[in-house]
């Protein structure tokens, strides 16, 4: 596939820059034509959400394998996925010159309360905070296998957005079942899920007595509305949700305004 428009990508993820999902990604997009920067976490960084680092210093070190050569840049930071991002577009990199950010792809689903606690669409959040485009992208799978299909759809996804029209502060989550391209059933645009964990902690106690938690969680099994991530995900589809950071309860504004909340 011959690129319509060569873009200039910052690519980071929230698995570290080692990860074999942002390595298929940055390649793939690369070996298209886009001009791809890497800046992502030296280590697994998962379910960090939007966690910053102000207590120690942040460092940035080119990585120079790993990666195809047509990558034109790679930096594993010492920091959590926000950091990466923030550092990379900030100081790395020219901001004004980036014209998308992709986190991803991420080993494992962000369907529904996820995207609540990822450090993949926190990374990609960093973008659209700065009115960047912005995409997050996850495999429907904690195994790693069909990488490259998630890969195939988001070079596809880049041809096909429309640009000019792309919303500020807009990021879209995309989910993408684990199987070959060719199984995919198609791409449905859909809403947050619920997705919701049932909490679960294990409860031990170590050599000296003292008691301490794993915290594990189940996913609860409730019924998905048809037009959501989560429902499209399981029927096989690759599903696209435009989201936004600004978590304003707009259509309650006026009802909590009649509260008369005041000092007293």
């Amino acid at each position: 596939m011959t690129v319509k428009r060569r873009l200039r990508i910052l690519i980071s993820n929230d698995d570290g820059y080692h990860a074999p999902g942002i390595r298929c990604l940055a390649n793939q997009l690369a070996e298209l034509g886009h001009e791809v920067f890497v800046g992502a976490p030296d280590r697994e960084r998962s379910t960090t959400g939007h966690c910053l680092t102000l207590h120690k210093p942040l460092r940035a070190e080119e990585v120079t394998e790993l990666y195809s050569p047509h990558v034109a840049k790679a930096w594993m930071i010492n920091g959590t996925p926000c950091d990466a991002a923030k550092l990379a577009m900030n100081m790395l990199l020219d901001i004004n010159t980036l014209d998308v950010i992709v986190s991803g792809i991420n080993r494992g689903p962000n369907l529904g309360t996820d995207v609540i606690y990822s450090g993949t669409v926190s990374a990609a959040v960093e973008g659209a905070i700065r009115a960047i485009p912005a995409i997050a992208v996850s495999l429907d799978s904690f195994d790693d296998l069909h990488y490259e299909t998630a890969a195939r759809y988001v070079g596809e996804a880049l041809e096909q957005i429309h640009w000019e029209a792309f919303p500020r502060h807009m990021i879209l989550n995309i989910n993408v079942p684990a199987v070959a391209y060719e199984q995919l059933a198609g791409v449905r645009v859909t809403k947050l899920g619920l997705h919701r964990f049932r909490d679960v902690f294990e409860k031990r106690e170590d050599l000296r007595g003292k008691t301490y938690y794993w915290q594990t969680g189940v996913v609860e099994n409730r019924e998905e509305s048809p037009d959501s991530d989560v429902f499209a995900v399981r029927e096989g589809y690759v599903s696209v949700t435009p989201i936004h950071y600004d978590m304003t309860r707009y259509d309650f504004i006026g009802s909590l305004q009649e509260w008369s909340l005041r000092l007293t």
